[in-house]
């Protein structure tokens, strides 16, 4: 019964930074593909980056140069570190592994 457990979101003004952080409750952070992804307001959850085991990164169009993903399997963590966030940003995060959601996070961006 793997869990995670995201943490970090917050209020934040435009162009400024969050970084988010996801910890499982047991070692499947080298095993396979983690991913963050998020939910705005009235739409559907989109994928924001992913991260596979040796560490292989992909981004949403949306975020390219702005975020990173990283991951310490070591510490069975991923994080999103999120720069310059516009408040098309604010959503609530959800952190991914397999069939695994985290409960989420909330991040609001001010203008």
């Amino acid at each position: 019964q793997v869990q995670l457990v995201e943490s970090g979101g917050g209020l934040v003004q435009a162009g400024g930074s969050l970084r988010l952080s996801c910890r499982a409750s047991a070692i499947i952070f080298g095993i396979r593909t983690m991913g963050w992804y998020r939910q705005a307001p009235g739409k559907q959850r989109e994928l924001v980056a992913t991260i596979t085991s040796s560490g292989s990164t992909i981004y949403a169009d949306s975020v390219k140069g702005r975020f990173t993903i990283s991951r310490d399997n070591a510490k069975n963590t991923v994080n999103l570190q999120m720069n310059s966030l516009k408040p098309e940003d604010t959503a609530v995060y959800y952190c991914n592994y397999g069939q695994v959601w985290g409960q989420g996070t909330l991040v609001t961006v001010s203008s």
